[in-house]
């Protein structure tokens, strides 16, 4: 059982494991939800291209935990960045989610597509059809938002630029940048900038991937008989030790139940895991640059 929670920069809590929902099919997530909450979770992570709101909301409502005891994430789709669909796009996730507030609402992606019931809408050749609202703009929107139906606003993959050219015109400062951070992709420097600016990184993908080489690494290994625990356990807890929230993605109820005992790290296995990308390339599971053609991390400059 995890207990930790980190304050975020407006005063409000977050627990310090959540229950990610990418990839989840409507049909397993309800139960994985279901699960979660009565095996202790009292955050869960959603988003509505996930396409699984709905259940993620029922599961809430038949849990039989008060919902002020849980946290509730959901995010911003590409498609409603334009202002004024930001409100009508976030009262569509309450209603998909069945909730009367929020504790989270991100911006999902720096990156404005064209208005559409489509999630990714293509032109006839196939391309993205990419709008030229900025993520100011869209964020400015979202700001707005803040008060009786929604506790927090936050963005996710943003990077350091991203950041720096949001503060020139941001009002409420993102409580939150949701990113993949894993020991193949440690996010040293911008997770180090989030902290110095006081905003809480929550890490997706934080076990690597549904076949991770980082669950057969024989270091993590190691340490995780070291201390009695699985390597997803290992993982998680490197995570939480670095000072962040951590949002393991399952729906095998073993698991669930497994992610959600914390080991206490010390300083030492801290330092081991760290040094596993040495000599390595980093290893980012998510990239849209092939997609989308569009250099969210700044990785294909020499492409385009």
């Amino acid at each position: 059982m995890c207990d930790q929670v980190f304050k975020l920069n407006n005063g409000k809590t977050i627990p310090a494991i959540g229950l990610g929902s990418w990839k989840s099919k409507p049909s397993e997530v309800y139960d994985a939800v279901i699960t979660a909450i009565k095996s202790g979770y009292r955050h869960i992570d959603t988003a509505f291209v996930y396409g699984n709101e709905k259940e993620v909301g029922q599961a809430i409502k038949d849990c039989g935990v008060p919902r002020s005891e849980l946290f509730i994430t959901t995010k911003l789709w590409n498609t409603s960045h334009r202002p004024e669909l930001v409100k009508p796009a976030f009262e569509t996730s309450l209603a998909n989610l069945q909730l009367d507030y929020l504790d989270l609402y991100l911006m999902h992606w720096p990156v404005s597509f064209q208005p559409s019931d489509v999630k990714q809408p293509r032109d006839a050749d196939g391309h993205i059809l990419l709008d030229d609202t900025d993520f100011t703009v869209t964020y400015a929107a979202m700001e707005e938002l803040v008060g009786e139906r929604l506790g927090s606003v936050g963005v996710s993959n943003f990077s350091i630029e991203n950041f720096e050219k949001l503060s020139k015109t941001q009002k409420i400062p993102p409580a939150v940048n949701q990113i993949e951070v894993h020991p193949f992709l440690p996010q040293f420097e911008l997770v180090k900038y989030c902290q110095d600016h006081n905003v809480l990184v929550t890490a997706y993908s934080p076990l690597g991937s549904s076949d991770s080489p980082l669950m057969k690494d024989q270091i993590i290994i190691e340490i995780a008989k070291k201390n009695n625990a699985t390597p997803a356990q290992i993982l998680i807890s490197w995570g939480i030790k670095r000072g962040y929230a951590v949002i393991p993605k399952s729906v095998t109820p073993s698991r669930i139940i497994s992610n959600l005992h914390h080991v206490k790290l010390d300083d030492q296995d801290l330092t081991t895991i760290n040094k596993l990308i040495e000599g390595k390339e980093p290893h980012r599971l998510g990239d849209p640059y092939y997609s989308w053609q569009v250099d969210v991390f700044g990785l294909h400059k020499n492409d385009l």
